[in-house]
């Protein structure tokens, strides 16, 4: 439980699943079932939509599932004063849902902590896209 109340209340927009792949005898691990080395889509959400992540590990080992330039809100039973992560433990056959508030415009690396099933293509690109016209005031303040 977070000894502070969560800055974002709202409630989620929308949800993503996403199921943690993989085969432990062939060394094969992906995000539904695509390595990112197959040229995967990224996950995109528009900034400051507020989202619950579904993480659904269909595998037999525990991920450490992290996202970078986030820090995100655990679903579990806290209403308002969720724990505020980056990283969560995944158990095998287990499920942890987060909400998250796309707060930070950019490409951010969404990826197993074990390195060796990141690079085994256990990794996503997340894309915060800005708002509209947010884009072009950046643009104009970066050629002024």
């Amino acid at each position: 439980m977070s000894l502070t109340p969560n800055p974002d209340t709202r409630p989620p927009q929308r949800t993503i699943e996403v199921h943690l792949t993989g085969n432990m005898e062939r060394f094969m691990w992906s995000f539904d079932g695509e390595k990112f080395s197959e040229g995967v889509e990224p996950i995109r959400f528009e900034r400051n939509e507020r989202a619950r992540v579904v993480l659904i590990n269909n595998t037999m080992m525990t991920h450490p599932i992290h996202l970078h330039g986030h820090f995100f809100e655990v679903v579990n039973g806290h209403t308002g004063s969720y724990p505020r992560k980056h990283t969560v433990n995944v158990l095998p056959g287990g499920k942890v849902s987060f909400d998250l508030t796309a707060d930070a415009p950019g490409d951010w690396a969404f990826h197993c902590h074990l390195l060796l099933h990141m690079h085994a293509g256990m990794f996503r690109v997340v894309t915060v896209r800005p708002l509209e016209g947010e884009a072009a005031r950046s643009l104009s303040w970066a050629y002024s």
